[in-house]
């Protein structure tokens, strides 16, 4: 996976349940209820943390937590818990915790499988519609009969997702505002480059530039090597050889020589070279960002 998705890492840090116990029952006399000892506090913002309905549910999801880091293992669990308890608000952070997991294996096809999940429980989930957006829009190819349908539903999820993050990103209650902010520009950053990379295939280049620049502007602090080499692509194809060099010379710096995104990125340069005699372009005052 690509280095913006990638971040949920460090977003797990901060905490790995996310579930509430049940809700105390308030007391006859009318007095107000205690708070439960161990009642997590708010989340940074935005969306309600599940809570369990009860107890028995409530430890039902412990249960299912205990791995953490095994997709298959967690996967199982969260298909044993979605059965035992169908209508539970806590399945979802079951499916995300797979879909997770799956990624950080790098089981793409998995993970995309745990993201649509995640997605028929909470449609609105950013996390998980960047996550399933990225996987079609780099699985499909340009022989692919059903390219154009397969490229609007990637569309459709990156544009959904970079209108819920801010409200629906699932944040780990613990999680600094400073993390959560980076967690939620990471998802935008990505969101911007599925568009690109779709306007980008369906050779929409000037579009594929601008969403190429906003990915870059999402999350300035992490640039990803290989929209910075898509950015040089779009630059490419519109014979603005002298900008393109520019970016292709920046994702070499970034990039492993052996890596395959090295590679490319390398190719494109010196290609660039060849064509431009080795001169980067400013880029001019009206080019689209």
């Amino acid at each position: 996976m690509k280095r913006a998705v990638m971040v949920v890492v460090m977003l797990m840090l901060a905490g790995s349940v996310l579930a509430q116990q049940p809700a105390p029952a308030p007391k006859p006399s009318g007095q107000p209820a205690p708070q439960a000892q161990n009642a997590a506090p708010p989340a940074p913002q935005g969306k309600r943390v599940p809570q369990a309905k009860t107890q028995a549910e409530y430890d039902a999801y412990k249960a299912a937590t205990v791995n953490m880091t095994d997709g298959a293992a967690l996967e199982k669990s969260a298909d044993d818990f979605a059965a035992k308890f169908p209508d539970s608000d806590l399945r979802v952070l079951l499916y995300q915790a797979a879909m997770r997991a799956y990624q950080n294996s790098n089981n793409s096809d998995k993970m995309s499988a745990m993201a649509e999940s995640v997605l028929k429980l909470d449609p609105d989930d950013p996390e998980a519609l960047v996550a399933a957006g990225e996987v079609i829009v780099e699985r499909t190819h340009d022989t692919d009969l059903d390219k154009d349908q397969r490229w609007d539903k990637a569309q459709q999820y990156a544009q959904h997702a970079l209108q819920t993050v801010d409200t629906d990103a699932a944040i780990p209650l613990g999680t600094s505002q400073e993390r959560a902010d980076n967690y939620k520009n990471a998802l935008r950053s990505t969101a911007y480059s599925i568009l690109g990379a779709i306007a980008f295939n369906r050779e929409k280049y000037p579009d594929a530039e601008k969403y190429f620049h906003q990915s870059i502007d999402a999350y300035p602090s992490e640039p990803d090597p290989v929209v910075v080499l898509r950015l040089a692509l779009s630059l490419d194809k519109q014979s603005r050889y002298g900008e393109a060099l520019k970016e292709a010379n920046k994702a070499v710096d970034m990039t492993q020589d052996g890596s395959v995104a090295g590679k490319l990125a390398r190719q494109e340069r010196d290609r660039l070279v060849q064509l431009t005699g080795g001169v980067p372009a400013t880029p001019s005052g009206n080019a689209p960002h």
